[in-house]
């Protein structure tokens, strides 16, 4: 990328938007982080069930899924501001009333249940514009994609390390209620970012590619159908979807469910939980740095891998060993280490690739199909745990990540992840191959 103004894109060269959207990322990845200690915990302590853990993250994961995937011709159309700041405020309303309602000894584990359920279906839209809208951010202020997706990919890392840090003292000493309040303070102040710091129509898409029939707007359908169709035209964002869709699921299982069993069988506490996760997050911020200075000069096939090899399974395994926290936490380092480098890479990718008038939807359909397996990851865990017990379990989901991360990489798609970065995507009112269609 040069410095004259890109394509599309008028007016000089401001950072505002760029650090604007970093910074509501920031925010709220941290409450949620917060939360991801807090929320398990509470319920592992009012209830004492591993499956009632589980089912509570399904809740908040699945509407989370599915209303992301839905939404993406909405973002295309409205605009990435607008929901993204909207939502947040829905998400926090809806967290702020869970330590209300359990104050006042008025939350029944269905409304709770429910509760969860909006936060998720609030924050999956929230989290696809805060995406969307890096790649204009970065033309604005003149920065390369891979740098900008990297500087992302630091501020999750800084949220992951931050977050569980916070989360895990704040549930120590003031309990888990107290988590969520914060959760709810880092929604609203994410929403106040994104609406005082983006200009109005950020992030919006033109119409072009989807105005094929002489001008008439497209319709809900059809503009969720090119989604669809795009998706199916690409094979490499096909293998990736599939292979993160089981990642996913396995992390998910680990972080909600195994971790904090493992905690409160092995009698570490939440505070261990904030340890291990900060620990993680910390390196990985490191691997996200490496990645944001490198990345555009690294193959990117080869650094992915490597990632996956030291982000997987091993966290699995060393918590099946019963090591000593101290034996824990340089295994999550490594896997965090690893991590960084992987967020990096695949936006970099999706952002070269996805013309941008359809952005929106096929990050949304991409990213609700690799997190299909998130609201099951929970659910699984816990009942395997209550059937089998702990270790048979970290051990079995620990194999299942290997396996999948390493046969994987065998496939041929992988090769157009370096050829990738030579791919211009097309400009608006340019064919892209998209003909409308349905959902497959």
């Amino acid at each position: 990328m040069t410095g004259d103004a890109p394509a599309g894109i008028p007016g000089p060269r401001t950072l505002r938007p760029l650090v604007g959207v970093l910074a509501a990322m920031a925010v709220s990845l941290t409450g949620t982080r917060v939360s991801g200690i807090a929320l398990p915990w509470f319920v592992l302590v009012t209830t004492g069930s591993a499956t009632q853990t589980g089912l509570v993250a399904f809740c908040e994961m699945a509407p989370y899924v599915v209303v992301k995937a839905l939404t993406g011709p909405l973002v295309d159309r409205v605009g990435p501001r607008t929901v993204s700041w909207t939502t947040d405020l829905v998400s926090g309303a809806a967290v702020a009333v869970v330590p209300l309602l359990h104050v006042l000894d008025l939350l029944s584990f269905p409304l709770l249940l429910a509760l969860v359920a909006v936060v998720g279906a609030a924050r999956g839209p929230g989290d696809l514009c805060k995406e969307v809208m890096v790649p204009e951010a970065a033309e604005r202020a003149r920065v390369p994609l891979e740098r900008a997706a990297g500087f992302a990919g630091v501020v999750e890392r800084l949220a992951s390390t931050l977050g569980p840090a916070v989360g895990g003292v704040l549930v120590a000493l003031l309990g888990p209620l107290a988590g969520l309040v914060v959760n709810a303070v880092c929604f609203g102040l994410g929403s106040a970012v994104i609406a005082l710091t983006l200009p109005r129509g950020a992030g919006r898409a033109a119409d072009g590619a989807s105005d094929e029939g002489g001008g008439q707007e497209a319709g809900y359908w059809r503009r969720f159908g090119e989604g669809f169709a795009f998706l199916r035209r690409e094979p490499m964002l096909r293998v990736i979807v599939g292979m993160l869709g089981i990642t996913n699921l396995l992390d998910a299982a680990i972080s909600g469910v195994l971790i904090p069993v493992w905690a409160k069988e092995s009698g570490a506490g939440p505070a261990a939980i904030g340890l291990m996760s900060g620990t993680m997050g910390a390196a990985a911020v490191v691997g996200s740095l490496i990645a944001a200075a490198l990345a555009h000069r690294l193959s990117r096939r080869a650094v992915f891998f490597a990632g996956f090899a030291l982000a997987g399974a091993p966290r699995f395994v060393v918590l099946a060993l019963d090591a000593p926290l101290w034996g824990i936490l340089p295994v999550f380092a490594v896997s965090g280490f690893g991590a960084g480098f992987l967020n990096p890479v695949l936006a970099a990718v999706l952002f070269e690739r996805v013309p941008r008038p359809m952005l929106g939807r096929a990050q949304a359909l991409g990213d609700a199909l690799a997190w299909a397996g998130i609201p099951l990851g929970g659910l699984v865990a816990g009942a395997a745990v209550s059937l089998a017990g702990l270790t048979p379990v970290l051990l079995a989901f620990g194999a299942a990540y290997f396996l999948t991360t390493h046969l994987a990489g065998l496939r041929p798609e992988w090769r157009a992840m370096d050829r990738a970065r030579r791919a211009v995507a097309p400009e608006p009112g340019v064919s892209t191959g998209i003909s409308p269609g349905g959902p497959d």
